[in-house]
């Protein structure tokens, strides 16, 4: 597989994925972004290498800390979870149930789709023992719990904040 495309692609992806960031996070939402940012980066450490030190998958090309870690920083650590945190700002949470679904649906098909890609086109990500759909439950799930903690995470701030307000009201 040809390397320069490969540092092409992942150099694009921090590029495109930092305009994203800026022009869709308002200001006004910055810390609640960085919470998502932060516990999905949690969540694929976790899971990222625990899938690589199995054998499941393998990052033969990374641009970054290839000596550190064998997962790939710039998908499992800014990527992901760069995208979890817009996944997180504009969730429909009044929309009805199957407005919901079809939203994990889109999010989780993109990159599902993208990953796809790097798979028969680079050498980014290697399959060894895993397939597209594996990584598409698996990040359904974690946006999945992305979700829960964000929601579990404002309501309890937002309790907080009223029972403050209340104090010295």
């Amino acid at each position: 597989m040809n390397n320069k495309l490969d540092k092409t692609i992942e150099l694009s992806a921090w590029i495109i994925t930092s305009i994203l960031l800026i022009k869709y996070v308002p200001k006004n939402k910055i810390r609640e972004a960085h919470i998502s940012f932060l516990f999905k980066q949690v969540i694929t450490w976790l899971f990222g290498l625990l899938v690589v030190e199995k054998g499941l998958i393998s990052y033969p090309n990374r641009l970054f800390f290839k000596k550190a870690i064998k997962s790939s920083f710039t998908f499992e650590y800014f990527v992901y979870p760069a995208l979890c945190s817009l996944f997180n700002l504009y969730y429909p949470e009044k929309g009805s149930k199957v407005v919901k679904l079809i939203y994990y649906g889109i999010h989780t098909s993109i990159i599902t789709c993208f990953e796809i890609f790097a798979v028969k086109y680079t050498n980014l990500i290697k399959y060894n023992n895993w397939t597209w759909y594996w990584s598409f439950i698996t990040m359904w799930l974690s946006y999945y719990v992305s979700r829960i903690y964000h929601r579990w995470f404002y309501k309890s701030r937002s309790i907080n904040n009223r029972i403050f307000y209340n104090i010295f009201k």
